[in-house]
């Protein structure tokens, strides 16, 4: 009677655990997938292989169109066909529709090898600088969740970055850190509460001389849930002709090294001179490698303002190279990613949060305290974001549901529905109830098979 009670006990468990568990509800992965891509150490990493930023910055249209190039295939096989011929590795889109599908340009971009950072953000949907607290609500964080529900599931997701340039030159903008900060937290605790992959989120920074090194170890400070998994910033600073001295280059990667967190450059390119795009040399270099993993230069399309290197008519199928176009080819082909580890170090390690002063001056938080995520944001993190509001929304500048108080450091904010890892501060994952029914499936046979006998 005992072998029938555990031959019913391990039949009955099969049935239960044929439920889907959190990974098995993902698509599935495809053979010629490219390898996910994870932060570790000082640096990123494709598998064992250590991954370097090799990119450039896409939005067709500008900022000021809000228009999301990946969910028109017409539009991104185009453009991934110019971003093949220079040899790029990553691109960054800084708008997207979270209602729409982006299964096909996503596949596109993996079938040329390119991986994705992606801002949450949008105009409607984004942290305010000069009025944040009301910005940063749960009408915002459902968007900023609906992202993260649609792109997660594409292994070439690289990054997700929670802001650009919200804390920027203008003193009072650092009252926003906080509250940019806090998205950030939500953001990574949102992924661990899903039961997504351990998608990188990090913060884009403005190259601002005043508040640089207050930004960056602002968000690596905290505990460990609070820290970002990156930083990024903008920076351009090598203006041809230049070198990494002259630029300044050597005397901010002395000031990162021991930084404890990947670094890349989220925007790089300055047109004030001619471009020829020498920062490679630089950038992909035993000069750089132990402390910046690559950039993204700045940017595809020429959108008014000088920068792109190629030209588009519309929607059409016309691109135009500029001649910077193929000067960047040549550049990255000229400096290829450097070989083995670059010099990185293992350990990832957290600063001390900035000082707070006439320049650093986040108000009421004081140096670590954070806004307590909203309280209608709560449900997200075990019922899901839903459906996204797209880029047509009604916006969530002023939408109400605001965070009230500030989160008990070092506790997230979703400490009463999941559990947190043993010491780490980062949220563990819910709970597979599989197992659950499966010790209870076991425990009621055994206890069967005893009282027959």
């Amino acid at each position: 009677m005992r072998s029938f009670a555990l031959a019913s006990a391990l039949a009955a468990a099969s049935m239960v655990h044929a439920g889907p568990t959190a990974t098995e509800k993902e698509l599935p992965r495809r053979a010629d997938a490219l390898p996910t891509v994870t932060a570790s150490g000082t640096a990123f990493w494709a598998g064992d292989t250590r991954f370097y930023v090799r990119g450039i910055d896409y939005q067709p249209g500008g900022s000021s169109a809000n228009l999301d190039p990946l969910a028109d295939t017409t539009i991104c096989n185009r453009d991934i066909a110019k971003f093949k011929e220079l040899g790029v590795n990553t691109v960054r889109v800084y708008s997207v529709d979270n209602s729409a599908d982006h299964t096909e340009c996503m596949q596109a971009l993996n079938d040329a090898g390119i991986y994705l950072v992606l801002d949450v953000n949008n105009p409607s949907y984004s942290i305010n600088r000069d009025e944040p607290a009301p910005s940063y609500n749960d009408v915002y964080l459902q968007s900023v969740f609906a992202t993260i529900d649609e792109f997660a599931k594409y292994d070439n997701t690289l990054a997700f970055f929670s802001g650009n340039e919200v804390i920027n030159d203008k003193p009072e903008s650092v009252k926003s850190a906080p509250f940019v900060k806090a998205t950030t937290r939500d953001m990574r605790q949102y992924i661990g509460s899903r039961g997504y992959r351990k998608i990188p989120v990090g913060y884009s920074a403005a190259d601002v001389s005043q508040n640089r090194m207050q930004t960056a170890n602002y968000f690596n400070c905290g505990s460990e849930d609070e820290r970002s998994d990156f930083f990024a910033f903008n920076d351009y600073s090598w203006c041809a002709p230049s070198t990494f001295e002259e630029s300044g280059w050597n005397q901010k990667v002395k000031n990162f090294t021991g930084y404890g967190l990947p670094i890349f450059l989220s925007e790089w390119g300055c047109i004030t001179n001619s471009r020829d795009f020498e920062e490679l040399s630089a950038l992909m270099s035993d000069q750089m490698s132990s402390v910046y993993s690559g950039g993204l230069m700045y940017e595809y399309s020429r959108e008014g303002n000088g920068f792109g290197i190629v030209e588009l008519d519309g929607n059409s199928d016309t691109v135009t190279e500029e001649s910077e176009f193929s000067k960047f080819g040549s550049a990255l082909s000229k400096y290829p990613a450097p070989t083995g580890n670059g010099g990185f170090t293992s350990t990832t390690a957290s600063v001390a949060c900035p000082t707070v002063d006439d320049v650093w001056d986040l108000e009421n938080f004081g140096a670590s305290a954070l806004p307590a995520m909203p309280d209608g944001a709560m449900k997200y993190m075990t019922e899901g974001a839903g459906a996204g509001p797209g880029l047509k929304g009604d916006g969530s500048q002023n939408a109400g549901g605001t965070s009230t108080g500030t989160a008990a450091p070092g506790s997230g904010s979703v400490t009463a529905t999941a559990s947190n890892d043993s010491g780490s501060g980062r949220q563990a994952p819910p709970m597979d109830m599989s197992v659950f029914w499966l010790t209870g499936v076991v425990a009621f046979f055994t206890l069967a098979g005893t009282l027959l006998l």
